[in-house]
């Protein structure tokens, strides 16, 4: 309706009753108020505004800086996990092997002296279990009673199994790191991210579905990332848990059989270096 038209249908309706007049109006500015708006904006139309990348590169570009930070340092702590994985299972599958085969060259030996040679000659990590074991005989040279040498041999080879408990549990703490605190990390993105999409909602003064949902999308993103590397973690946290008791187990059975050998050829007297007339004096008073 052309803006001389209206004029037309004015002058006549000004002739008219007062009441028919402003209905008259009433009727025709609405009329040409609807007639000046813009047509309203179709699907595809409001479609072909929203990105179209909305694979999980495209949302992570999409992205806040502060949830493409929490998505990388999701995806670091990700990678951390496998690579502690696989060092740990590569460390802890050559230590069982080692001790299996320590273990079975001590089942084999009749003496101390077997045992040292056979251990030796396997190269296995009860080298340090030999040391400590022949430091202690040579300092416990001419003791009087065997008993004591058994006893501060058990407690060598108690440190020494400690000291390869914690060896073994080392870098297991940042997978149990990880499982706790990977999934509040990734709600932190999620809940940044939505705060953002719903400011994004407010000024663009809409609430159709197809403009928000891009933005909640990206913003879970951020919480998908936190279980795929907080999920891996915990599972191998209590792999690892498993698999270093059993390995404890193994090196406290390698230390009874090595203080079993030695306690034997200990009360053979294969150790003892006292003089031949102190030797007889200690029987005799036994």
């Amino acid at each position: 309706m052309t803006l001389g038209r209206m004029r037309c249908n004015l002058h006549h309706l000004w002739r008219r009753p007062f009441w028919a007049t402003v209905l008259a109006v009433g009727l025709m500015l609405p009329a040409h108020a609807l007639a000046q708006m813009p047509p309203a904006p179709t699907g595809s139309e409001i479609l072909l505004k929203l990105p179209r990348d909305l694979s999980p590169w495209g949302m992570f570009m999409a992205a806040d800086i502060v949830v493409k930070t929490v998505m990388v340092g999701l995806v670091f702590a990700s990678v951390l996990t496998w690579t502690i994985w696989l060092a740990k299972a590569i460390e802890l599958m050559n230590a069982r092997r080692h001790l299996g085969a320590a273990i079975d060259a001590l089942n084999q030996a009749r003496s101390w002296s077997e045992a040292t040679a056979g251990l030796q000659k396997q190269q296995t990590s009860k080298v340090a279990m030999i040391a400590a074991v022949e430091a202690e005989l040579q300092l416990s040279a001419g003791a009087i009673s065997p008993t004591g040498v058994k006893e501060r041999i058990a407690s060598r080879l108690e440190r020494i199994d400690a000291a390869a408990g914690r060896q073994m549990i080392r870098g297991t703490g940042i997978l149990a790191t990880i499982g706790a605190t990977a999934p509040f990390v990734g709600l932190f993105g999620t809940v940044w991210g939505i705060m953002n999409s719903f400011i994004g909602i407010s000024k663009a003064h809409t609430t159709n579905l197809a403009v928000v949902a891009p933005g909640i999308a990206e913003a879970l993103l951020a919480t998908a990332l936190g279980l795929v590397a907080a999920i891996p973690a915990v599972v191998m946290y209590n792999m690892f848990s498993r698999w270093i008791t059993g390995y404890r187990a193994l090196h406290a059975d390698a230390s009874a059989e090595i203080l079993r050998l030695v306690s034997r050829d200990l009360d053979r007297g294969v150790f003892d270096h006292r003089p031949a007339e102190r030797r007889r004096n200690v029987t005799a008073a036994e």
